[in-house]
């Protein structure tokens, strides 16, 4: 069975710099659509987008348990210039993330551990501290004590909102391997300004439960393993979906 689930909604941004800097972001839903609801979504990008030289596409990574695996075999597959912002959340409540230490050596994009104000650019992977939500505003990574302290964290689902309150560019939210469902509440939100949605396919995961989480949302566009799912992104930072 075809793994695709179908997209309805997509962003298409045309940056043209002449003698301005200018924008243009485009929603494009399906013919049945409402028009109030086309320009609806228009109007909430264009409210966002403070700074268009920042415009770029954000994919979210989010995981737990079993995540390495999925990390390390999305990287190596992924080229080092795509012109996208690689950021991973995985959900460490209790003891400190290596992963800036560790997934060097399966990308050459720099690795960098998040810090309060770092600004978000294109080709480089960002990684979430330990015990912090994430957010983003002005193009900068903002942290706060983690919300959650007791229980599983839902950190990836607060990006992934962070994210389609405050990011003007193509959203991509990837869930993979881990325990509970952590961003699955998120995803239909990512879909609704447009964004794309990725779960790893569950045969693939050493931990489905994440995963699953993310397919019962009835808002994922693709299925797919970790090598599947670098394919599909930089066939997405290329323009095509």
């Amino acid at each position: 069975m075809d793994a695709r689930i179908a997209v309805d909604a997509r962003i298409a941004a045309d940056i043209r710099y002449g003698s301005g800097t200018t924008l243009q972001i485009h929603a494009v839903r399906s013919h049945n659509a409402p028009t109030s609801k086309r320009r609806s979504i228009t109007e909430h990008i264009r409210m966002k987008t403070n700074h268009p030289e920042r415009v770029f596409p954000v994919v979210c990574v989010g995981g737990s348990a079993g995540g390495l695996d999925a990390y390390m075999r999305l990287l190596r597959h992924l080229p080092s210039d795509m012109g996208v912002a690689i950021v991973i959340v995985n959900h460490v409540r209790t003891f400190a993330t290596l992963l800036h230490e560790i997934l060097p050596s399966c990308t050459t994009m720099p690795v960098q551990l998040i810090t309060e104000q770092l600004q978000i650019q294109p080709n480089r992977v960002f990684i979430i501290p330990e015990r912090r939500d994430l957010h983003m505003r002005d193009g900068a990574f903002r942290l706060k004590p983690i919300s959650k302290p007791r229980g599983w964290p839902d950190v990836i689902t607060v990006f992934l909102r962070s994210l389609t309150q405050h990011w003007s560019g193509t959203l991509i939210a990837v869930i993979v391997s881990g325990y509970d469902g952590d961003g699955a509440a998120a995803l239909c939100g990512i879909k609704d300004v447009g964004g794309i949605t990725i779960a790893q396919r569950l045969d693939t995961a050493g931990q489905p439960d994440m995963p699953a989480s993310a397919i019962a949302s009835g808002c994922i566009d693709y299925v797919l393993s970790p090598e599947d799912i670098a394919t599909t992104l930089i066939r997405i930072a290329h323009g095509g979906h």
